[in-house]
């Protein structure tokens, strides 16, 4: 979420049709964590929103919600499919303020896009200070396991209605995971353009992050889902709450 800006317009339209299971999957624990949110009305800030996958299903319960993302091709993308979101905006993390939220929520691993662990420290030490007393925490972050489950990961891919999608994958050390991808999209003339973009992500050991949150005041811990969902291996759901 910081830099120049993962998801640029083909590969975000590509995981906006092709890859909506995840937002599908974690949506339902996510909604059921943040429900005294929605009885007092309070206010939720998403980071990482993309096109707006689980925004939607946020508004769809009734949330309201700023929808934040680092890549104007998602927010583009999001104005369309969550044109009802309080508000939209473009959020580069570790360096904008968040604003003041009863809930932080954000899927995808948004964080283990940052350049390095003291990035993703000092993003958590501002998602701790913008969520106000009583305000919930739930959010997906890449642990080590997560590359070392995949050393050694075979190439990978994708193929919808006039897009594809090949995956190379490769971990050159234990707290990095890199994705080297090239997305095809038909044209109306029926040819295809290619656009590649790698992506890294940090790993880090997420045992230490509820430390990190408590010193900031917030009570948290790690689990293994949001609710009764089944996240990918080695990558843990954080869920928390600021005492009222």
């Amino acid at each position: 979420m910081s830099g120049e800006p993962y998801y640029r317009h083909d590969l975000a339209l590509v995981h906006h049709e092709g890859f909506g299971s995840h937002a599908e999957a974690c949506a339902p624990g996510i909604l059921s964590l943040l429900q005294p949110v929605r009885d007092r009305d309070g206010l939720v800030v998403e980071l990482g929103c993309g096109s707006g996958l689980l925004t939607r299903y946020l508004l769809d319960a009734g949330h309201r919600v700023i929808a934040a993302d680092a890549s104007p091709a998602m927010l583009q993308l999001a104005g369309e499919v969550v044109a009802d979101a309080d508000e939209i905006r473009r959020l580069t993390l570790p360096h904008d303020p968040i604003p003041a939220a009863d809930a932080i929520v954000s899927i995808g691993h948004a964080l283990s896009y940052l350049p390095d662990a003291a990035s993703i420290d000092r993003a958590l030490v501002m998602i701790a200070r913008a969520l106000r007393p009583g305000g919930v925490l739930a959010i997906d972050l890449c642990d080590l396991e997560w590359a070392a489950t995949r050393i050694d990961q075979p190439s990978r891919g994708w193929l919808g209605e006039g897009w594809a999608l090949v995956t190379e994958f490769s971990v050159p050390s234990p707290d990095r995971y890199v994705r080297q991808m090239a997305t095809f999209i038909r044209s109306g003339d029926g040819s295809w353009r290619r656009d590649d973009e790698r992506h890294d992500n940090v790993m880090i050991d997420t045992t230490l992050v509820p430390g990190l949150l408590a010193e900031q005041g917030v009570e948290a811990r790690v689990e293994e889902s949001f609710g009764d969902e089944t996240l990918p291996a080695g990558l843990r759901a954080i869920i928390g709450r600021r005492p009222a």
